[in-house]
């Protein structure tokens, strides 16, 4: 565990870090959160990272805690409090404290949280080297998914099926049989005429920060892209699968629902991004 986490102007020790009982992050999930990765000391899409979280607090007429700048610097520091090289960055932004009431309260000042964590390794080697099975639920979400607040009790049913079926992660799915995302990752499809596919975004989906890079460097490598909905038949006939997410960055799926996709082993399309968004990273700036 991390030694330091902030809380609303304080670097405290982690242990005695404490928000209190009548935030309406606890009481209402009336909050939303970033999750940013540190490889080798670098910040992963920091920027992108910080303008969606922008975007999320201003869909919630939600003001920012501190000017972005400042939240900034406060990450970098905290980060350098901790000693953390290879991990995650957890910012939580919630609407403040006030008595329990549905309604907005008065102006009150937002409540800032961030935690850093240590992470010795991202995926597996078998989970490289053989892929990694998702199930299919119905996707019961709310229909603002694209703002990434901490409401997430569906996802965490969903990623409770897929732990208890010896699944790594659960796909989402529209009454319509469209794959919408997974319970915490972007879903993406590899066609057999070799068409990278994802779902568009929309308010039906959260827009991957990871995404997004993946996006742009399967253009640099002239990888072709059609940003639509697909169907669970539809990938369980594709020759590749993955999942996408700050933490899990391009991670091949090779069974869905207990069916292999392709050849059921990672595909060449997935390593290639994957080894590309590494590499992006690892050329970015540190840090500190």
């Amino acid at each position: 565990m991390a030694r330091w986490a902030y809380v609303n102007g304080r670097y405290l020790p982690h242990r005695q870090a404490a928000v209190h009982v009548e935030d309406r992050g606890f009481q209402f999930a009336d909050g939303v959160y970033e999750v940013v990765t540190l490889l080798d000391g670098r910040f992963a899409d920091l920027d992108g990272h910080m303008e969606r979280l922008g975007r999320s607090l201003s869909e919630l007429r939600m003001d920012w805690p501190a000017a972005p700048r400042v939240v900034t610097m406060i990450a970098r520091e905290l980060v350098r409090r901790n000693g953390v090289r290879n991990g995650s960055l957890y910012i939580q932004v919630t609407r403040g404290v006030a008595p329990r009431d549905f309604k907005f309260p008065a102006e009150i000042p937002a409540t800032l949280v961030m935690t850093v964590k240590k992470v010795t390794a991202f995926a597996k080697p078998e989970q490289l080297e053989k892929g990694v099975a998702v199930v299919t639920v119905p996707d019961i979400r709310w229909g603002r998914r694209d703002i990434k607040t901490v409401g997430l009790l569906a996802p965490v049913l969903a990623k409770q099926q897929a732990a208890e079926s010896g699944a790594y992660e659960a796909w989402l799915v529209d009454p319509d049989g469209t794959v919408t995302e997974g319970s915490s990752s972007n879903a993406w499809i590899v066609t057999q005429d070799g068409v990278l596919v994802t779902r568009a975004p929309s308010q039906k989906i959260l827009n991957g920060i990871t995404r997004l890079s993946l996006l742009r460097l399967a253009g640099e490598r002239g990888i072709p892209v059609e940003e639509r909905s697909f169907t669970v038949e539809e990938a369980l006939a594709a020759r590749e699968a993955f999942v996408s997410s700050a933490g899990t960055f391009a991670l091949p799926v090779t069974r869905i629902d207990g069916k292999p996709v392709g050849e059921g082993k990672p595909g060449p399309v997935t390593r290639t991004l994957r080894q590309a968004y590494l590499d992006y990273v690892a050329a970015g700036v540190p840090s500190s």
